[in-house]
């Protein structure tokens, strides 16, 4: 099988979420492997756990396992980021390649050929396979729980994916099965790997474009606005200035503000919370011209979605999460899970003048409880959404720091 290496897409991670940028890019031909059912079976029904939006599955990898990985239409290789899952791997038998961040820093990363994957019933032998020597951005930590990679591509082009979103579960349907599609179908264009779609945003109540976007099941958010004409896409007038992620060189910066309304195949959505990477520093180095922004799971969850990669289109149906609001971060302070000893809470960053940041909680400082309640009572998920809801008026946070454990009070608002 021939393979070809041009860049590798890599996750970044946003306050809490990921965006996705090409960073690097790496694809094999049309004639590599798919995940093959059973012969005596033509369909399979797979629960998922869904983390900040993201879906979850175990997966075995050579036949050990199963290792959590995040299932994502952005990538197109398997990545595994912890290597440790892989036998005897001998790093200098592998292909090295290096991977560039959007300044001067470069990691090492190595190809596989001689991966296996099983998920649910469905396996692929000796697919392509990207091995990260280091987890360069966390993701455990930022999701709070323990993630060993990322597959994409290779499992959504061997079946009609039915994502249930509402049931937190996959129906996956090989070449035999019979299908109801339901919902409204939108045509997909498959490029290098990765699904996208049209779709009309208003930016204001004037202002309406018709834009190419990424359908991103791997990114936390609702949206992101990206180009538009060979420039910034315009942003609303009211906005924050935010970090919106982190390259292998440092922090994204942009802004996030609200877009007016969506259009995603017939389908209004108002009010959305959307990011506004920096065109200039960010936007206009990256390979990836094909698209304006990208689709996240915070509005794609609000679906019940059947991916037809064969026939380049994807069915909509709305589920229960439709009329849910689109809420932004009304604290202003990122939280991880330390990679190290696991039980401590780590405050990542804090957001220029907000509440966080008033109310002097710092980088670095470790959270030992939430309005008196032990924090590993907690999960990353359940803070998310708390720090998101309009519910609590003040979140008394206990930290340790220098050596000391002091409180601070903070008062959450809407910020967008």
């Amino acid at each position: 099988m021939l393979v070809k290496y041009k860049t590798i897409t890599i996750k970044i991670i946003q306050n809490g979420f990921f965006c996705l940028f090409s960073l690097l890019f790496f694809f094999y031909t049309a004639n590599a492997q798919k995940f093959q059912l059973p012969k005596n079976r033509s369909r399979q029904s797979i629960a998922f756990k869904s983390l900040k939006n993201l879906i979850v599955v175990p997966v075995l990898i050579n036949g050990k396992g199963p290792y959590d990985f995040i299932l994502d239409t952005g990538v197109g290789p398997m990545i595994i980021t912890e290597p440790g899952i892989l036998d005897s791997l001998d790093f200098n038998a592998l292909k090295k390649i290096e991977i560039s961040g959007l300044g001067t820093d470069t990691v090492e990363a190595y190809v596989s050929q001689s991966v296996s994957a099983q998920i649910g019933k469905a396996e692929i032998s000796n697919t392509p396979t990207v091995i990260l020597k280091d987890d360069l951005f966390n993701l455990s930590g930022y999701l709070g729980q323990k993630i060993y990679g990322i597959i994409g591509f290779s499992f959504f082009n061997s079946f009609v994916v039915d994502i249930r979103y509402s049931q937190s579960r996959l129906i996956i349907y090989g070449d035999e099965a019979k299908i109801k599609f339901r919902g409204e179908r939108v045509p997909l264009e498959i490029y290098n790997q990765r699904p996208y779609v049209l779709a009309e945003v208003a930016v204001s109540d004037s202002v309406t474009v018709t834009a190419k976007f990424l359908i991103d099941t791997g990114a936390s958010h609702a949206l992101s606005m990206e180009t538009w004409d060979n420039g910034s896409f315009p942003m609303p007038k009211k906005r924050i200035s935010a970090s919106l992620g982190m390259s292998l060189s440092g922090r994204i910066k942009g802004y996030v503000g609200r877009i007016t309304s969506l259009n995603f195949g017939g389908y209004v959505f108002k009010d959305i919370v959307a990011g506004f990477p920096n065109y200039k520093t960010i936007i206009a180095k990256i390979a990836d011209s094909k698209r304006n922004g990208n689709l996240g799971a915070e509005l794609l969850r609000r679906f019940d979605l059947q991916f037809d990669y064969a026939n380049s289109g994807v069915y909509l149906k709305l589920n229960s999460y439709a009329r849910k609001p689109f809420n932004y971060d009304r604290v202003g302070a990122v939280l991880y899970l330390d990679q190290e000893k696991f039980k401590r809470y780590l405050i990542a960053e804090v957001d220029d003048d907000s509440p966080a940041d008033r109310a002097g909680l710092l980088s670095g400082d470790e959270v030992l409880s939430i309005n008196f309640i032990g924090i590993v009572n907690y999960s990353l998920d359940e803070l998310t959404e708390m720090f998101k809801s309009g519910r609590q008026k003040l979140i008394v946070f206990e930290i340790a720091r220098d050596g000391k454990v002091i409180f601070r009070f903070v008062s959450p608002e809407n910020r967008i």
